[in-house]
């Protein structure tokens, strides 16, 4: 019951982070654009080149969330080969789950570093383009950092408490 309302969960971050990925890249590609025509009529568009930088910095985070709900952030594949070609499914397993749970461990320390960055943004930070105060552009950090994280805690779940096929060998 617990582990399926997280997998729905899952599904609804990989829903929104593909959307908001797909939304950022197609604001890139037309912002770039704008700020190319706008160049050309010797207008300056003092805001579409860190907001363009912003937008560049959410969809690494976002492809991060991606890929790390698809299995394919952190790879470790010459071990996990090997483990997979001499038929030790288990142990296989087993790395697997260590290397979620250092990975966990590792986006735990870089949430509280980033948390902390975006604290001192907000008190020492100065509103940047459009009137955004820096600490809202830096939250990015450790909200991308959170979801990933997340993610990582789901794959950790299912592969302890979801049963597999392959658990009996």
């Amino acid at each position: 019951m617990v582990l399926r309302l997280f997998n729905q969960f899952d599904k609804i971050v990989e829903k929104i982070s593909s959307a908001g990925l797909v939304v950022s890249i197609i604001l890139i590609l037309l912002l770039a654009l704008l700020n190319i025509i706008c160049r050309w009529v010797d207008l300056a568009v003092m805001w579409i080149d860190p907001l363009v930088r912003h937008l560049v910095f959410l969809c690494t985070f976002l492809g991060g969330v991606i890929a790390t709900g698809r299995g394919t952030h952190v790879g470790i594949d010459i071990v996990s080969k090997y483990l997979e070609n001499n038929s030790l499914k288990r142990v296989k397993k087993g790395v697997s789950r260590i290397i979620i749970c250092v990975s966990l461990a590792t986006l735990v320390w870089l949430i509280y570093a980033s948390y902390v960055f975006f604290k001192v943004e907000l008190e020492f930070g100065k509103p940047q383009f459009l009137g955004i105060h820096s600490g809202a552009l830096v939250f990015i950090i450790p909200f991308g950092f959170s979801l990933i994280a997340y993610r990582f805690f789901n794959q950790l779940l299912n592969s302890l408490f979801k049963n597999n096929e392959d658990e009996s060998c």
